[in-house]
């Protein structure tokens, strides 16, 4: 199983970017795929989640009104947009995914099975 993410770069304060993550290897029905972001010095911080089979969601607090996952069945790959970013914003972002949907779980990055590689994100102010 293999999770590409990819798009982040370098954009200024108010702009937007998004970021891919496609999966090869499996699919994840009868899970969910999430982002992740860890800022330097900083531990790893939930961003958002999404059940395959029906699209659910679920965000961290402090994104939810900024960003929004999606996802294209027929590509197996899960979107981050993210708009009216902030130098807070600033991180790698590491897509995961699990192959089950634990309801109460899925903020949790020990919830994940495979992690991608990371993009990074680098917002100017």
């Amino acid at each position: 199983v293999q999770l590409q993410a990819s798009g982040g770069g370098v954009v200024q304060s108010g702009g937007s970017l998004r970021l891919s993550c496609a999966a090869s290897g499996r699919t994840f029905s009868g899970g969910g795929m999430g982002w992740f972001r860890q800022a330097p010095g900083k531990e790893t911080e939930f961003v958002a989640a999404m059940r395959w089979s029906d699209s659910n969601t679920r965000y961290a607090d402090s994104m939810k009104n900024r960003f929004t996952i999606s996802r294209e069945r027929a590509k197996n790959t899960v979107y981050l947009q993210m708009n009216s970013l902030k130098p807070e914003d600033t991180a790698v972002y590491y897509c995961a995914a699990s192959v089950r949907w634990v309801v109460s779980r899925m903020r949790q990055a020990d919830t994940y099975d495979y992690w991608g590689q990371g993009t990074l994100v680098t917002v100017s102010s």
